[in-house]
């Protein structure tokens, strides 16, 4: 059901309001495409309740960009729909500045620093339905803007969606950034794919009935046997590395088989297997040992009828909806709760399987504290695995990683010891700030210099960091020397 459905049929509800509200305050705006602005809206809000995330963050979707491109002030949505809301929507706008710079070190604290602001999970979900409405309606931004956003999208956005396991959508991210940053790449693969397609997928709908009476023979029925055709970004990446060999790619089309037990799906296996011989050093056991991103499955490549590879995925529905939408399939654990039966005493071991959580939080080594309430479950997705570090941005958009406490002296020294040595004032947010005021993630730093200006010694108490007391004292050292060579 859309917004717009839940509006007309409950307009007293919080999505219906939100929808209400985030119509009135794009009211006359348009996208670059001509179509109005709240149909993006309401395309961020409908990717969000496809997640299964709860209706919080879907309104918070409908009123995401509302601060950003109105003039509807942050505290306005806090009035009409409370602080949590508002946090959320609060933290789009925070993020929305951020620029990509392309280089890995970059891109890696540009992650970081997103994670940072956002301070929430939840902003990060609103962030990527924000991102893939945009992607999917690329003409609706300005043509000359379409290359960076696309590249912007590939290394930032679709590695955070992979990161917090939602392959489905990283996957669907890749493939439309790719025609726009390779374009002559496309048309080869285009051109070059459509009879190997063709060719397998029939062989592969032959292949399914034999399956299904194969795995019948040992009382195993599947709930699902499909199909699903290989990435074209991910299938080209392949290609290079077998000299764009197609006979060389086993998994052009993947078979899916999915049961409702695990112990259903290593019979399977076992029962595939006693009929078609595996091809060597392609079983993998992502179920008993899942990827870092928290993917599971049984993955096996056979020599099926004609002597064809046929790559085999595995793995129950449960895993199914996590491996397509991550993190965010974990929602669904609050119909759970509100659940008076047996069901609801099994979520807290739902939520010890979160691997995004425990993978994300490795970065500082703390453990995940679990929680068996809705509350406490929301207190679990706050981001504070970087409280003890910020990152702020030099003009030009690079991000720079600091201690917590540090202050534009630190800055200007990560920057170079002939900035910090010259440093007399900070630009904070473009307004000027002294040499000692504490730093916040997003702040946007120019540090004001004069030639021929040394360091003072009171800057080894404003300095937080080793790296720019070094600086300070190496000055001095330097200085000493001199006026000790001159006497001497």
């Amino acid at each position: 059901m859309t917004a717009e459905d839940i509006e007309k049929q409950d307009p007293k509800s919080l999505i219906g309001r939100a929808f209400r509200f985030s119509k009135f305050a794009h009211e006359g705006q348009k996208r670059e495409n001509g179509e109005p602005y709240i149909n993006h809206c309401l395309a961020t809000a409908e990717f969000l309740s496809e997640w299964h995330l709860d209706e919080t963050t879907v309104a918070a979707g409908l009123l995401h960009d509302i601060p950003r491109i109105t003039n509807v002030p942050i505290e306005k949505i806090k009035e009409e729909f409370g602080g949590e809301i508002a946090f959320l929507v609060d933290g789009m706008t925070k993020i929305s500045p951020v620029r990509y710079k392309n280089t890995a070190t970059k891109i890696e604290n540009l992650r970081k620093l997103i994670l940072a602001l956002s301070g929430d999970l939840r902003i990060i979900f609103i962030k990527l339905a924000n991102r893939l409405h945009n992607l999917r309606t690329i003409d609706g931004i300005p043509e000359e803007r379409r290359i960076d956003f696309a590249q912007e999208t590939n290394d930032i956005y679709a590695a955070l969606a992979n990161q917090i396991g939602m392959q489905n959508l990283a996957g669907e991210m890749y493939d439309l950034c790719f025609p726009v940053l390779y374009p002559k790449e496309y048309e080869w693969l285009i051109q070059n794919i459509k009879d190997e397609f063709s060719t397998r997928h029939e062989y592969l709908v032959r292949f399914k009935p034999i399956l299904e009476s194969v795995l019948k023979e040992k009382g195993l029925e599947p709930v699902l046997i499909d199909f699903r055709a290989k990435r074209y970004s991910s299938l080209y990446a392949k290609l290079q590395r077998y000299a764009m060999d197609f006979s060389k790619i086993y998994d052009l089309i993947t078979t899916w088989v999915v049961f409702k037990e695990v112990k259903d799906c290593y019979e399977a296996m076992g029962a595939i297997h006693q009929v078609w011989p595996p091809l060597e050093g392609r079983i993998k056991d992502y179920i008993a040992s899942p990827k870092a991103n928290g993917y599971r499955s049984l993955h096996t490549t056979i020599i099926g009828p004609e002597g064809k590879h046929v790559e085999i995925q595995i793995h129950t529905e449960k895993m199914h909806d996590e491996n397509k939408n991550g993190l965010a399939a974990h929602w669904l654990y609050k119909q759970n709760l509100e659940k008076k039966d047996e069901s609801s005493k099994s979520i807290k071991d739902k939520l010890k399987e979160i691997p995004l959580l425990r993978h994300l939080r490795r970065w500082q080594n703390n453990s995940v504290d679990l929680a068996s309430s809705y509350q406490e479950f929301i207190e679990a997705m706050k981001i504070d695995f970087f409280n003890d570090r910020i990152f702020v941005l030099t003009p030009k958009g690079d991000v720079i990683d600091l201690p917590k406490g540090s202050t534009p002296l630190d800055f200007a020294y990560k920057i170079h010891s002939d900035v910090g040595n010259g440093a007399i004032k900070a630009e904070i947010n473009n307004a000027l700030k002294p040499l000692s005021v504490e730093l916040t993630s997003g702040d946007v730093i120019k540090i004001i210099t004069q030639k021929g200006k040394g360091p003072s010694l009171d800057w080894l108490k404003i300095a937080k960091t080793s790296h720019a007391r070094e600086h300070i004292r190496e000055f001095f050292n330097q200085k000493r020397k001199k006026l000790d060579k001159r006497l001497f």
